[in-house]
């Protein structure tokens, strides 16, 4: 059982920080919807403030972040969710994890003369502007002796979370609609979400086989509706009208947030799900690394001091190791 973090020595000096409610699960009863609510709350600013971005890179970073809270909070086992973005914009690559137990973290990796331009004639692009065309990968990952499951998809849409509803759309084929917000506040970076998802359920398929609603279009057709897709629509007008300031508003309690959304709709708050800074990096795992390197390039990434400096993409923490401490093939 790998080590818990609290108890590894060798970690280095990050944040030991915990938000209690950064996921809210919840379903509306009898109907086929259920959802996150992602708040990141201090934790955000404590995670995105590690790596020094252009803000437009900074809010595409949260609202990964959101994104990846949001799908670990479903796993039924001990692993992680991942995303991985790679494009041919400004922002070349993005990476972001969450594991079950809610421990996060992310990277980007940047072309900074491309981003430089783009930010010079667009001082506030859109996520497909920063990342170009490419693709996305959502990855869950069991553990080392469980196969793991990754979907890719096409970069389509221009922002994140119409990105990740491509994907369920596509790759899962699963109705799926997704809210995501960053942005800096009077408090510091706040990040967060909504997610919905269709599920199949008994009050749902008891539902429809009751009855169905009739819905008017602006064709002036009346399609029947099943309660079912009746119900869906519903929840994801109710959810459409959630604003950005409201997700990142400390002083709103996310019970509160969802009964504004769905007081009506026999709603179900379930227990909330902590989410937590999430480096898995240590001293330990990084000299392994490096005794996996043959004496002559150990010699070429040591520096003038004598030591080899490793650095931490995910929390951006430098590592000295004395270049006499590092025994190849031990």
């Amino acid at each position: 059982m790998e080590k818990p973090a609290f108890l590894d020595r060798d970690r280095p000096d990050v944040p030991d920080l915990v938000v209690p409610g950064g996921v809210t699960p919840f379903y509306l009863a009898g109907q086929p919807v259920r959802g996150r609510l992602i708040r990141l709350g201090i934790l955000a600013d404590a995670l995105l403030t590690r790596h020094d971005n252009p803000a437009p890179v900074t809010q595409l970073a949260g609202k990964a972040l959101a994104l990846v809270a949001a799908l670990a909070s479903a796993l039924k086992f001990q692993g992680s969710f991942s995303l991985q973005i790679k494009g041919d914009g400004p922002v070349s690559m993005l990476v972001a994890d969450c594991t079950n137990t809610g421990a996060l973290r992310f990277y980007v990796r940047t072309n900074d003369e491309a981003l430089e331009a783009l930010l010079a004639s667009t001082p506030n692009p859109t996520d497909r502007a920063l990342l170009g065309d490419g693709y996305l990968a959502l990855t869950v990952d069991q553990g080392a002796d469980m196969e793991r499951h990754q979907g890719i998809v096409g970069i389509t849409g221009d922002d994140l979370a119409t990105m990740a509803t491509h994907y369920f759309d596509t790759s899962e084929q699963h109705a799926c609609q997704v809210m995501l917000a960053c942005a800096m506040t009077d408090a510091g970076w706040r990040a967060g979400g909504l997610v919905l998802e269709r599920i199949a359920g008994e009050g749902g398929a008891q539902n429809e086989a009751e009855t169905a609603a009739v819905v008017d279009d602006a064709s002036g057709e009346n399609p029947l509706l099943s309660a079912d897709d009746a119900n869906w629509e519903t929840a994801t007008i109710l959810a459409a009208t959630l604003r950005d300031q409201e997700v990142l508003d400390d002083g709103l309690p996310s019970t509160h947030l969802l009964h504004r959304l769905f007081h009506e709709q026999n709603l179900h708050v379930s227990q909330p799900r902590a989410l937590a800074f999430g480096c898995r990096c240590s001293r330990a795992r990084l000299i392994d690394v490096l005794e996996r390197f043959p004496e002559d390039d150990l010699d070429h990434m040591c520096q003038d001091n004598g030591t080899i400096v490793m650095t931490c993409e995910f929390c951006n923490k430098d590592f000295h190791f004395p270049r006499q401490s590092i025994a190849v093939g031990r």
